[in-house]
């Protein structure tokens, strides 16, 4: 730190209790990495001697660092802390945000356990989900679009709202076709399918989710299975939408019968498509931005909440495509 930049800053001293050299070590990581994320996003530096701990930076953030590493002592007592837990806590506090985050956070209420929103473009969202019978959730990678999604759907059907759920995605992406795949029809749609069975798995565990599959009243497939039927009470959710055409779009959105729900999810800045061929989730945005009854959630690079790294990557990329549009 420089002479100028010393006198703004501020130093504090604590001690966290009751000593446990396990607890203590849990909360620093290995090598420390989770005192260095969190000096990272912070912006102070963090000195740790046994139980002891300095911290200086900007006044305003000490007395938020020792309330934010007292709480990760006592979370380190009841599990093992990961970097996405610390990234977490960061977020909850509004850390990652320009301004303390302020809002009331959702729980989609489920018998395994409960999930609950990380921020209020989370809690919109799901908001939305429960009020309107067809949504949109736009926005890069790890804003948790399709989990909240998933978890909705498992909801409405444990509360008998619905009968079955229906996930779907589009089978071609990066230029890959099912035909140029090996094995059989299953072996060739799972690689697509796997994130929406990971967030299955999660919320139901695997056997019940392997029951309801079999008892067809959950249904994986890909989108082209969806052409000609009518899905009435049935949770319906279209994932990577951004990689439907114009044409598969329209076909999707009028799969709804009578007591369904459907929520489409995707990235526009990630589409798979020729270049020449208009992205239907884009498309579907224009075409329905005046209809009341359906709900658009727009996530940014700050709702992400996975690894910390992964929400300044997006960050980056977006800055980049403002910087070429005004360039143009």
């Amino acid at each position: 730190m420089s002479e100028s930049q010393t006198c703004l800053l501020e130093t504090i001293h604590f001690e966290l209790g009751p000593q446990n050299n396990e607890q203590l070590q849990n909360l620093c990581g290995w090598h420390n990495q989770h005192i260095s994320q969190l000096e990272l996003i912070l912006g102070v530096e963090i000195n740790q001697l046994g139980f002891n701990f300095r911290v200086t930076g900007q006044a305003e953030r000490l007395v938020k660092t020792e309330q934010l590493l007292r709480d990760l002592y006592l979370q380190a007592k009841q599990k093992t802390l990961l970097p996405e837990d610390i990234h977490l806590s960061l977020q909850t506090r509004g850390f990652d945000h320009p301004k303390p985050l302020d809002y009331k956070q959702s729980i989609v209420k489920i018998r395994r356990k409960p999930i609950k929103t990380r921020n209020p473009n989370q809690s919109n969202y799901v908001n939305l989900v429960q009020q309107k019978d067809v949504n949109f959730g736009v926005g890069p990678a790890g804003t948790g679009k399709t989990y909240l999604a998933v978890a909705c759907a498992v909801a409405a059907l444990e509360a008998e709202q619905v009968r079955r759920i229906v996930l779907t995605r589009p089978a071609v992406e990066a230029g890959e076709k099912l035909g140029f795949l090996p094995g059989d029809l299953t072996q060739k749609v799972d690689p697509y399918l796997r994130p929406l069975y990971d967030a299955l798995f999660d919320m139901l565990g695997f056997e019940a989710v392997e029951r309801l599959i079999e008892k067809n009243v959950i249904e994986i497939a890909p989108l082209a299975f969806m052409r000609g039927r009518t899905l009435n009470e049935a949770f319906i959710i279209l994932d990577e939408a951004q990689n439907t055409t114009v044409e598969q779009m329209k076909m999707f959105l009028t799969r709804m019968g009578f007591g369904s729900k459907s929520v489409i999810t995707g990235d526009i800045t990630q589409c798979d498509l020729p270049k020449h061929q208009k992205s239907g989730l884009r498309d579907a945005i224009e075409v329905l931005a005046e209809v009341d009854q359906v709900g658009f959630t727009f996530f940014q690079a700050q709702d992400v909440v996975r690894h910390s790294l992964v929400q300044r990557i997006v960050q980056a990329y977006e800055n980049q495509s403002r910087q070429q549009r005004q360039g143009h």
